[in-house]
């Protein structure tokens, strides 16, 4: 069942996250449902730029909608991760999306607003949930590249202002994480100072962390015990991400740690079964190990267990 992103935010507020999953292929697909109906959790579906273009969108949202029909028993909102303004109205005239991400935070607060803003408009028509942002993070995903020296985190008193110039719906904040798998050295954190002083000014707004794959280091041990080359690769703290979504984080956006899954299945493949050439065998095992590894993360966001009770809040604001 595809749903509105504003009812999740609404019944996970203070209690859990929603976890979001960007997905570019069926293998992704089928584990991604199967791992959120294992752990009972409703999920957030993420279409990047990117993956729209990397075999067709039309495809893309085909294998979206023979999900839909193949687990029923799912709930869940289908989301466009990091689009531009001409890709967001794509999406938003398209009818298929129930939210969309406008990120023109590369660009001057005024400039920010203005593009939100029209995107806001144009969604909202459409009955269309907006997702901006505000702040950068550093690292890399996809077309998103921002140098550690540009990166800077959200002011709270500029994102009260931001939200209230553009009618945005959520909003993602630059609280410490980073795009990639390179997201921390040291002992750094998450900056929830800025969570709770962007709460107290808007109690109950969503917000977002973006950035936000742990980077587990067994994946990393074990792709690179099979000729990866990974060395630093270190993500968010799993506690850390569990106390912000107890503080009002309602999306969590995790997508580097299924590329290392990705790896880490194929490369062991490769290794192991040298004279395989179907990419059937390894993918069987990738969507039952991405399955497992979505299940685990619903149980850090606190979303295992809530789909029956999200389902029936849903269905109520409807």
């Amino acid at each position: 069942m595809i749903v509105p992103t504003k009812p999740l935010f609404e019944h996970s507020y203070g209690k859990y996250a929603v976890g979001a999953y960007n997905i570019n292929n069926a293998e992704q697909v089928m584990g991604l449902f199967r791992g959120n109906l294992e752990s009972s959790a409703p999920f957030i579906l993420q279409i990047s730029k990117g993956a729209r273009s990397y075999t067709d969108k039309r495809l893309l949202e085909a294998m979206i909608r023979a999900g839909d029909e193949i687990f029923p028993d799912a709930v869940f909102a289908v989301h466009l991760d990091h689009g531009d303004e001409k890709t967001c109205l794509d999406c938003i005239e398209s009818g298929f999306y129930t939210s969309v991400m406008i990120d023109a935070s590369a660009e001057p607060f005024d400039e920010n607003v203005a593009i939100t803003r029209r995107v806001v408009e144009a969604a909202h028509a459409r009955g269309i949930s907006v997702e901006a942002e505000l702040g950068q993070l550093g690292g890399v995903e996809e077309h998103v590249t921002v140098a550690e020296e540009k990166a800077h985190l959200t002011d709270p008193e500029e994102a009260v202002k931001f939200i209230e110039l553009t009618g945005c719906d959520s909003l993602a904040c630059a609280i410490g994480t980073s795009h990639g798998a390179y997201k921390f050295s040291g002992t750094q954190g998450l900056h929830f100072e800025i969570i709770t002083a962007i709460q107290e000014k808007l109690p109950r707004f969503p917000l977002v962390m973006h950035g936000s794959s742990s980077v587990p280091q067994d994946e990393v041990k074990r792709i690179n015990a099979a000729g990866g080359k990974l060395k630093g690769a270190k993500g968010v703290s799993e506690d850390e991400i569990s106390k912000a979504a107890r503080m009002g984080v309602c999306k969590v956006n995790i997508d580097t740690d299924g590329r290392l899954v990705w790896c880490r299945v194929h490369r062991e493949s490769f290794r192991d079964d040298p004279e395989n050439f179907d990419l059937r065998p390894p993918g069987k095992i990738f969507m039952a190990e991405y399955a497992k590894y979505i299940a685990h993360k619903n149980r850090v966001l606190g979303s295992a267990g809530r789909l029956e009770e999200a389902r029936a809040f849903v269905k109520g604001r409807s």
